[in-house]
């Protein structure tokens, strides 16, 4: 999956502009980063890139880039 397909799917997950979706957003500064879009980041994560995302590993990422990281690994 290309860079700019991971961020237009989590620019939908967030509704938000895929222009927001920039890899040095600090998540707890970024508002749509709620508990909803966590739990919605779990079912992305399986159906779009089939892994599996735990509670503890969302509370590592820091940032978009490390979404986007986990995407790709």
């Amino acid at each position: 999956m290309e860079l700019e397909e991971k961020k237009q799917l989590l620019a939908d997950l967030f509704e938000v502009e895929i222009e927001e979706i920039q890899e040095n957003v600090i998540l707890e500064d970024f508002e749509p980063w709620d508990s909803m879009s966590k739990l919605s980041l779990i079912v992305l994560m399986d159906d779009e890139c089939g892994k599996k995302l735990s509670g503890e590993q969302i509370l590592e990422f820091k940032t978009i880039g490390d979404i986007i990281d986990f995407m790709e690994n």
